[in-house]
């Protein structure tokens, strides 16, 4: 069975639902035989490539809040991640264009790493004090992850590499009714969107190997579950 998630490395829920959903696989009985691709979706792809802005002016801009409202925000999704075990800085990220990101996932995908890089730039997002957003930081991250750093170096030079199927798995998402992220589709029949707890996933697994109908695609698990809308909107 083919799980498929899409995702983007700049929502915080994603990081977070990708957590809880490795924890709901690991408790359902048939892990060994489920095949996990993670595919492209752009929060913001309109943001300007090689701009970034600090997370937190960002979020009180957009929504209109104070700078001590956006830390507030941020603290709340932060104490979701630390409550899974994963590290989350409130202080000092960026956010910017993942387009070279999901182009470089790609790649990893192709050479059967691709867990491993997502996973790394992750933790560079949202636990480290490295910026995702420029070519020396994901040709480092390629190179950890276990890419070839010419290869890597080379995709990133030229930005026609992978960019098609990036936009392919964009419209894929768009036709499956993935309104934002992360999206969960199980054996291209159900779908489960949202960060949801790690037992929903197992449930969702078990429904999907018996082939029982849980939710058409397109729909939400009935349990709802914070996650990052397609204008870059990040529930909190």
């Amino acid at each position: 069975m083919r799980v498929e998630i899409w995702s983007d490395i700049a929502c915080p829920w994603c990081y977070i639902g990708k957590a809880r959903f490795e924890k709901g696989l690991a408790a359902f009985a048939h892990r060994e035989d489920v095949e996990v691709v993670h595919r492209s979706f752009e929060l913001n792809p309109n943001l300007p490539k090689g701009v970034t802005a600090p997370v937190i002016d960002t979020l009180a801009k957009k929504y209109g809040r104070t700078l001590d409202e956006a830390r507030a925000m941020e603290e709340h999704v932060a104490s979701n991640a630390r409550s899974e075990g994963l590290e989350y800085r409130t202080e000092g990220r960026d956010s910017g264009n993942t387009f070279d990101i999901h182009r470089l996932l790609h790649l990893a995908r192709e050479r059967g790493r691709q867990n491993e890089l997502l996973d790394l730039a992750y933790r560079a997002n949202f636990a480290e004090e490295r910026s995702v957003f420029d070519a020396e930081t994901l040709v480092r991250l390629g190179v950890e992850a276990g890419l070839d750093e010419a290869e890597v170096k080379a995709v990133l030079a030229d930005e026609s590499a992978y960019a098609d199927a990036v936009r392919a798995e964009e419209r894929e998402a768009a036709e499956l009714g993935a309104n934002g992220v992360p999206f969960f589709v199980l054996d291209r029949r159900y779908g489960v969107s949202g960060g949801q707890p790690a037992e929903v996933f197992t449930q969702a697994l078990e429904q999907a190997w018996q082939g029982r109908v849980l939710q058409p695609i397109g729909g939400a698990a009935d349990t709802a579950a914070p996650a990052c809308d397609a204008d870059g909107t990040c529930e909190v």
